[in-house]
């Protein structure tokens, strides 16, 4: 790269950095060399990773000292591209597909330009006059998705000042934090000279309804979220109680309900109040949706909170095929809603949308110079304070490319996912492990003989009516070879760089109780076609049988245990 060039530093010259350039011509200039810059990007030859290493990244930026001379725009473009592009992970490729980050559209870059260039500050009307609307608008939107109340509902309460049918948020987090803290000052009101918990702190909440703590219940596939959001409310990590998930990563209904059974039973200093029971609608490692309709009963019996985890899965209810398995999530007090996802928009914006308008009131905050009590700004239902133009992007979205469109997109998803699971059980090399709602596949490398021996092993142990210690014991060392053989490939999988999938570790499987490594693909991309999960099948096929070798020997020794 050229040397970097310094401009003296002058007003006359920053003033033309806060304005549109003299010539239309300038700013048409650098807003084409931008989009050189990203198209060159996405057509780069390579891996989906730069050769660069974690401490070469290091090296690169690792001046310690601000700036002090201002710097011309295209060198600073320049430097932009040689040290951050060039070395940016290429989400969008079709052969990444192990995270919910995926390819957006093209217009989204406008709609960012747009957003960046209005500058709204979405807390208060007077920084966001028109696009303050837009979000109650795009509110509304979900909000009739997901409850689907009569149209005078809307009609009466979709632009109404007094009240919020939910908050845009940064992300999922932001949205569960939210639906919680409203979920904690449900359970532990105003009453009297109490002025409840947001007020009064947890210390006189529990004294005063005479509690020992209060708990949270969610399935063992909850978000850690939900563990972070009870830090920050006060309520303690160690409250969020988490219940087993059946073998297809659904919370278990009948150890819920003992929990919950011990929980409304309980006396004394070992008296608990239960603030929220949480369902999950779209598990962000398995793609699987909790039984809401028993959820949302259960709840309603225990007089609490009932929230719906939908960060991931919530988009699909656009599409008429999956409203089915989301069924119960209309009875949910609040749901979380990322746009990020599903919606295919980038990164971050979600939405906390509450069945009640009146829920958000216990939150509602002012002060004097901003969201005053009798404004109508929306920053007095929010937690958080300045916040971008960012409902614009999900907004613009839904309307070019539609409820049919999102459903064929979901389609092809859904597709994708068949696919994969269908080449990976066919190759004879892969044991798939899950059975996914919503398009997240996991399975491991197992060479054939392997599941070949540990069938044999279950049907002698299954023969013999009992199970056999030394049985057990040779499929609970396979398993673990087998873990340290997919982890291995997994790290061999990211030097390649010619596909991705990412790993997490399950205790869901046929093998339970026994954790076992899976790989973990997300199939959303719509550029990901059947010749891309061939390629992605084949490579991982052929360097895990190369692995295999070395891991051969000690699986024959496995098998050789007492004779």
């Amino acid at each position: 790269m050229d040397q970097i060039r310094k401009i003296k530093t002058n007003i006359d010259y920053l003033k033309k950095l806060f304005i549109m350039p003299e010539s239309p011509d300038k700013f048409v200039e650098f807003g084409h060399e931008l989009l050189e810059l990203i198209h060159d990007f996405f057509q780069e030859k390579g891996g989906i990773h730069s050769s660069a290493t974690l401490p070469d990244l290091s090296n690169i930026f690792s001046e310690t000292s601000i700036p002090d001379s201002p710097l011309l725009i295209k060198d600073v473009l320049s430097e932009i591209k040689l040290k951050v592009i060039d070395h940016s992970v290429k989400v969008g490729n079709p052969y990444y597909i192990g995270h919910m980050t995926s390819a957006v559209p093209y217009f989204m870059i406008l709609l960012e330009m747009i957003i960046a260039a209005l500058n709204q500050n979405q807390v208060k009307i007077e920084t966001a006059r028109a696009s303050s609307f837009v979000e109650r608008e795009l509110v509304a939107w979900v909000h009739n998705l997901i409850f689907n109340k009569k149209p005078n509902f809307y009609e009466k309460n979709i632009h109404n000042p007094k009240v919020s049918l939910g908050n845009v948020t940064s992300d999922g987090t932001l949205s569960n934090v939210t639906a919680l803290m409203v979920a904690r000052e449900k359970a532990f009101p105003p009453d009297g000279d109490f002025p409840g918990f947001r007020v009064a702190g947890a210390v006189s909440a529990l004294r005063h309804y005479g509690y020992s703590r209060g708990v949270i219940l969610v399935s063992t596939r909850g978000h850690y979220s939900i563990t972070k959001a009870a830090n920050i409310l006060g309520i303690g990590e160690s409250n969020v109680i988490n219940i087993p998930v059946d073998m297809n990563n659904r919370i278990d209904i009948k150890k819920l309900l003992l929990r919950v059974k011990k929980f409304n039973k309980s006396k004394g200093k070992d008296r608990t109040k239960i603030i929220s029971i949480i369902g999950i609608a779209g598990t962000t490692e398995t793609g699987n949706i909790d039984d809401l309709e028993a959820l949302a009963e259960i709840s309603q019996e225990s007089s609490t909170h009932f929230h719906v985890d939908a960060s991931w899965g919530g988009p699909a209810l656009l599409a008429d095929e999956y409203r089915p398995v989301f069924k119960g999530i209309e009875k949910a007090d609040s749901v979380a809603f990322d746009s990020h996802k599903l919606l295919y928009c980038p990164a971050s914006m979600g939405l906390a949308i509450f069945k009640s308008e009146k829920d958000l009131g216990y939150i509602k905050h002012s002060s004097r110079y901003i969201i005053r009590k009798n404004s109508v700004d929306t920053g007095r239902f929010t937690l958080e304070g300045s916040r971008p133009f960012a409902c614009l992007k999900p907004w613009a979205s839904l309307k070019i490319i539609g409820s049919k469109g999102y459903g064929l997109l979901f389609r092809h998803a859904r597709n994708s996912t068949d696919y994969f699971k269908e080449i990976l059980d066919s190759c004879g090399n892969f044991e798939t492990l899950n059975n996914p709602d919503l398009f997240i596949l996991n399975y491991r490398f197992i060479p054939e003989q392997v599941q070949n021996q540990i069938v044999i092993w279950k049907k002698s142990r299954t023969q013999s009516g009992k199970k056999e210690k030394k049985t057990e014991t040779r499929i609970q060392k396979t398993n673990r070879l087998i873990n340290s053989l997919n982890i291995k490939l997994h790290r061999a999988l990211r030097k390649d760089d010619t596909t991705f999938v990412s790993r997490t570790t399950l205790e869901s499987t046929i093998y339970r109780p026994q954790n076992i490594v899976v790989l973990r693909a997300v199939l959303i991309n719509p550029l990901t076609e059947k010749e891309t999960l061939d390629e992605i099948k084949d490579t991982q096929n052929r360097i895990g049988l190369q692995m295999w070798k070395e891991f051969k020997p000690a699986f024959e020794r496995i098998r050789m245990i007492n004779g």
